[in-house]
Formats: C-alpha cells, sequence, structure tokens
C-alpha cells in the first residue's frame, strides 16, 4: 500500500504505474474507518480492479461545526484497517491541498434532490458533498466509483453530479450494500460517537425499516410512521423523518405504491449524534 499526501505526487505516481490493464476504483471516505469502509475495498478487489482510497473530512459539507469539531480522526487505525483489506493507493491530503487558499469554485444544483430528507435538514450539505467529490473526481480520474448504500440520497446525488459535469460515460457507480452491526444497527463513523446505553438503543432504527418492510401489504404507511415515531421516542430518540420514496428518483410517497421500487429512509437523533438509514 502506498501513502501519499500531495496531488502532484498522486497523479505521478499513478502515471507511471499502470494498473496492468485493470480498472481503476475510487473510495472517497472522511476516515474513522470501519468494517463498511473495508468492504468497499474488499468488493473493488473482487472484482478486479486496481483501489485507491481517500481520506479527507471535508469542511464544506458540515452544516453544524459542532458536528464537524466532533467527527473523529484516527489516521493511524485507518490505514492498519486499509492494509489489512489490501487496499492498493491511500491518498490523505490536508484541507489546504483540496482548498487552496480556502477556495471553492464549483457549485451545483441539484433541485428537488437538495429540498428534501438530508437536503431540508442539513442545508448546503449535497453542495459541499458536490465540491469535494467533483475535486477529487479530477484529481483521481478513476473508472468506477464504489460507495456505501446507507448514503442512499448522496449515492443518488453523485450520479446526478456525475451527469452535470459529463462525466457519466467515464466513471461508473458500484452502490453496495449497507453493512450492519450483529442487531441490524447501520456501520458508521458517528456510531463510535454513541454512549453505551445510547448504543443499546440504536439498533431500533433498524427495527423499524424492517417493520415497514414486513408490514407494507397488511397496513398503510401512514399507520407504520406512527408506531415507528412513538417507538423511537419512547426510548429517547428523536426521529426527524421516517420516509418512502420511489427508489429511482427519491420522489416522496404518501403511501406504499407496488408499482414502482420503493425505498424507507429514517433518520434520528440520539443524544446530540445524528444517524442514518434505509432499506429497500
Amino acid at each position: 500500500m502506498v501513502l501519499f499526501k500531495k496531488i502532484t505526487d498522486l497523479q505521478a505516481w499513478l502515471s507511471s504505474h499502470p494498473q496492468a490493464g485493470k480498472q481503476l476504483a475510487f473510495i472517497p471516505t472522511m476516515g474513522a474507518l470501519h468494517e463498511g469502509h473495508k468492504s468497499l475495498i474488499t468488493k473493488a478487489l473482487s472484482d478486479g480492479a486496481y483501489t485507491l482510497c481517500s481520506i479527507f473530512v471535508n469542511p464544506s459539507q458540515f452544516n453544524d461545526k459542532a458536528d464537524f469539531n466532533a467527527y473523529p480522526v484516527t489516521p493511524g487505525p485507518d490505514l492498519a484497517l486499509l492494509a489489512d483489506a489490501g487496499c492498493d493507493v491511500v491518498f490523505m491530503p490536508d484541507t489546504d491541498e483540496i482548498y487552496p487558499e480556502g477556495t471553492i469554485s464549483e457549485s451545483f444544483d441539484f433541485g428537488y434532490l437538495e429540498t428534501i430528507l438530508e437536503g431540508l435538514h442539513r442545508p448546503g450539505h449535497f453542495k459541499g458533498v458536490a465540491q469535494v467529490v467533483h475535486r477529487l473526481l479530477n484529481i483521481v480520474q478513476p473508472d468506477i466509483l464504489y460507495m456505501g448504500g446507507k448514503d442512499y440520497q448522496q449515492c443518488m446525488v453523485i450520479r446526478e453530479l456525475l451527469q452535470q459535469t459529463g462525466k457519466s460515460e467515464d466513471i461508473r457507480i458500484n452502490i453496495c450494500p449497507t453493512v450492519r452491526e450483529a442487531d441490524g444497527l447501520a456501520m458508521s463513523s458517528r456510531n463510535r460517537r454513541l454512549t453505551e446505553p445510547q448504543r443499546a438503543i440504536a439498533g431500533i432504527i433498524y427495527q423499524c425499516l424492517v417493520s415497514v418492510q414486513t408490514k407494507q401489504r397488511a397496513t398503510s404507511f401512514g399507520v407504520l410512521q406512527k408506531e415507528c415515531t412513538e417507538l423511537m421516542q419512547a426510548k429517547g430518540m428523536e426521529p426527524e423523518y421516517i420516509a418512502l420514496a420511489d427508489a429511482r428518483t427519491l420522489h416522496l410517497l404518501t403511501d406504499f405504491d407496488h408499482n414502482v421500487p420503493m425505498i424507507v429512509l429514517i433518520a434520528a437523533k440520539i443524544g446530540p449524534v445524528r444517524l442514518i438509514d434505509n432499506m429497500l
């Protein structure tokens, strides 16, 4: 595994080390890595790709400064996990390397996707995500982008970004299944911020997703939405949304429509920690 911190060094190395005909797989992360991230490396390697993972905590996608300051930074364990996974190249730039002199030149408009769910509750978040992903894609020039399905709306935003920037013909997105803990909680860098009592109740989010999925032909979504809201609140959680949407467009549905692929999405706070999850 080779580590780079400078763009020029990374690009010079990539240009002088052809990957023997393999496609270049890119896994962008913000560090605090876990088995979910590792699964993306494993998947890319099993697909026969050459793997490049970035670690960069992007300040422009945090609408809450306290959330940014609390985000875990664990470079040592991160590099150990990537080495164990068999990652080929790691790019770990400083903020000045990605945003020289603090400049952010790109601005994107994702329309409806920015007005709902994560876009509604985290204003400016997706613009920040798009800025850094666009910058990283220009630096790395990958063939395939591997992303986790837990951040479903973000995956749709990045797909739209590729369309808007004319990269959709050159870069393919591979959205991989969410990796879960034993109780169903989606693996997330934020989980490590949960106290032991908070962690004990966090699996309720997954229980609610399963409940909606299994009862969808027996009752209305409104009833299930109410049940899940009351269950989470009774356990001390603060649900921000429990939503049903067309999985192709993320247009919100008021009730189940079995003529379209559907997805249920949940965001909830446990104390100061905000978690998201979804289920097709």
